[in-house]
């Protein structure tokens, strides 16, 4: 897929907004019709990640389970 192209003052306009949608391919700014910058998202550590949530969230009950009681073989 290619990067979206977006002029400079279109994306002055929108900068925030076009930063929280920013595509993996990310965004190519131009100038009079000519690139001139391309913004890329930054590359994080997905390993990083694991465990960055500990002590912040709670498990309440048990989470292998729905609670809702059915049988697979009753037909409809």
């Amino acid at each position: 897929m290619e990067p979206k192209i977006i002029g400079a003052a279109r994306f002055k306009e929108r900068c925030l907004a076009l930063l929280d949608r920013l595509s993996p391919e990310g965004l190519v700014i131009t100038k009079h019709g000519k690139p001139v910058a391309r913004v890329l998202p930054y590359q994080q550590d997905h390993a990083s990640l694991i465990g960055s949530l500990r002590d912040r969230i709670r498990v309440r009950g048990d989470i292998m389970t729905t609670r809702v009681r059915w049988d697979a073989d009753d037909q409809p």
